[in-house]
């Protein structure tokens, strides 16, 4: 069941692992990052409750190991950067910041265990400590604070540049091109360090060629230069698209069409967000803004398919988001 996860975690076999991932939590329940795994399934399908219940599992079953002397913690920080991102998707803010602050003990715990920042486990605790505010900050759109994070001191290259990337995303967002910029050139310094190390084969790779490009359309963005940006937004989601994406990221294409929309063009917008919607299923800010993209082009009807989708997404639950809050108003407008 492991390996049959594993083998379909990609938008276009996702579907196909689902009967694997719906009996590893009943088979495996104390083995931490088996109770984990179905979350792999379950976040390309954007099944957000089941992921969110396979990942509390799976930290309940790590610090069981941990109390009978056994090992867990290892496990833990995998786990919440799933959990962190599910509960993003439905909304629950505040269930997402609590989960942010709680990852911080088991990374702390495996900083003071001797030689856990070494060999192949160089950069995971730097890694997740960046990792997860960046997500929170990206997902609740709060631009300012994405732009704020910094790698860790002592970070390798290979995990400063996330926080570089997550910058320059921001810093386009918020119109500050020379920054923007900056952060381009500091992604790029690192690159050129992780070419000269042990890692070099990371440099080359598809996830670098792709959120380069994301970096490139951003600055465009923040310059007002439209061609541009849309090109090469394009380009990196054509690209994410043939290679899949990321465990747990923010699809290019829904970028692409954040721009099309910010751009007067909410018709082709709605198209890239319906097409984003397809490989990364439910995902808050697509399902949202798919409405918006709807709306803004007259087609209400369209646009409450997608905002009712997102109520039942997010569980129709109360949530601090503004989001939900104007699904639902618009919801009960149509009514």
């Amino acid at each position: 069941m492991h390996y049959i996860i594993h083998a379909c975690d990609n938008p276009a076999l996702a579907a196909d692992g689902l009967a694997a991932a719906d009996h590893y939590g009943e088979i495996a329940q104390s083995g931490p990052h088996a109770f984990h795994m179905p979350g792999h399934i379950y976040a390309r399908l954007g099944l957000w409750p089941q992921d969110i219940a396979s990942q509390i599992g799976s930290i309940k079953a790590s610090q069981a190991a941990e109390a009978r002397g056994e090992t867990g913690v290892m496990d833990e920080p995998h786990s919440y950067d799933f959990l962190l991102y599910a509960y993003l998707q439905t909304g629950q803010t505040e269930e997402a910041k609590k989960t942010l602050e709680e990852s911080s003990a088991p990374l702390t715990m495996l900083a003071s265990m001797p030689g856990m920042g070494s060999g192949h486990m160089e950069g995971m605790i730097p890694y997740y400590r960046v990792k997860l505010p960046i997500f929170y900050a990206l997902e609740t759109r709060d631009w300012k604070s994405a732009a704020a994070l910094e790698p860790l001191a002592g970070s390798p290259p290979q995990v400063a540049i996330l926080a570089y990337w997550a910058q320059a995303v921001a810093h386009g967002r918020l119109h500050q091109s020379k920054q923007a910029e900056a952060d381009l050139a500091r992604y790029d310094h690192a690159i050129a360090e992780v070419k000269e190390g042990k890692s070099a084969y990371l440099a080359e790779g598809n996830a670098v060629k792709i959120q380069r490009g994301e970096m490139l359309a951003w600055i465009s963005f923040a310059k007002g230069n439209q061609a541009a940006a849309i090109a090469s937004m394009r380009a990196a989601a054509d690209l994410q698209d043939k290679v899949g994406q990321a465990e747990v990221d923010i699809p290019s294409r829904e970028m692409l069409a954040d721009m099309l929309l910010e751009f007067g063009h909410p018709d082709q917008a709605l198209t890239e967000y319906e097409t984003a919607l397809k490989l990364s299923p439910n995902r808050l800010n697509g399902l949202y803004n798919a409405g918006r993209a709807a709306e803004a082009a007259g087609n209400k009807q369209k646009a409450m398919f997608y905002y009712s989708a997102l109520l039942k997404s997010a569980g129709n639950r109360e949530s601090a988001r503004p989001e939900i809050a104007y699904a639902s108003s618009f919801a009960a407008s149509r009514n």
